[in-house]
């Protein structure tokens, strides 16, 4: 296989998307579905997953929570019946967490932040490593955040969960590396959208500034003095899909425009 070739994703995977009916998830599923591969989505959103399976025809879908073990076992109940096995998980689910300093954090947020950023990973890599075993080309794809890598006053709880996921995805990559499982994890920074809007507002409500000088600092600590979009998170997972890609596991790779810090 040539250089070109392999820069080239797979047709025919069987790609699993969590939280994939609006953002960076359906970012990743419509890259996907549009390389060829099979896809198959679950969301909190029924509206959202109803729009993007009509949007996307092929890509199929099931509404759950990804936090609560009892829905992911029912969504594996039908991957197993739209996919047939599994080839990429992709573990989306995130949510943005409270703003605010740690001692005014309600405790029923910190671990709602927890269960859907860290135990959501936990409860889907548990059920798809089993199948990732059966796969020829096996990956497993963990989303974090560059807060996975940088302190983020007035977001602990965020931060904190992103920090678990890289050492979950360097634990698993050692693991499941014998089982010629690839484990990397995607480090966006500041993505362009309506989650990243909200985040700004409320961190500048925090810090008694306006929206716009709170969106100001945001770009000014970013070295391309842009933010990221959805399809750049998405190119990258396709990437890591591909036979260009065979060797990296065990990595944290941050797609940001090299935020400096937060």
């Amino acid at each position: 296989m040539s250089i070109v070739e392999s820069l080239r994703p797979c047709a025919g995977l069987r790609v699993l998307v969590t939280a994939g009916a609006s953002g960076i998830g359906a970012s990743i599923a419509r890259a996907f579905h549009d390389a060829g591969s099979q896809v198959h989505v679950c969301d909190i959103d029924r509206a959202a997953l109803d729009r993007l399976v009509v949007a996307a025809p092929g890509i199929t879908g099931s509404m759950a929570d990804a936090s609560v073990a009892t829905d992911v076992d029912l969504v594996f109940d039908d991957v197993q019946g739209t996919l047939g096995g599994l080839d990429v998980l992709v573990n989306n689910a995130g949510i943005a967490g409270p703003t605010g300093p740690i001692e005014g954090i309600d405790a029923g947020e910190w671990e709602r932040t927890i269960a859907v950023n860290l135990n959501s990973q936990y409860y889907f890599a548990r059920r798809a490593v089993p199948l990732l075993k059966r796969s020829e080309v096996p990956s497993l794809i963990a989303m974090g955040s560059v807060a996975g890598r940088l302190g983020y006053a007035y977001r602990t709880p965020y931060a904190s969960s992103k920090w678990a996921i890289v050492g979950m995805t360097k634990s698993l990559a050692i693991e499941l590396g014998p089982q010629g499982i690839r484990v990397n994890a995607i480090l966006p920074g500041t993505v362009e959208g309506d989650r990243m809007r909200g985040v700004i507002a409320a961190r500048a409500a925090a810090t008694g500034v306006s929206v716009d000088a709170m969106r100001e600092q945001y770009l000014n600590k970013i070295s391309l003095r842009r933010m990221v979009t959805a399809d750049d998170v998405a190119a990258l997972a396709l990437f890591l899909c591909s036979p260009a890609a065979r060797n990296l596991t065990g990595q944290a790779i941050s797609v940001d425009g090299n935020l400096e810090y937060l």
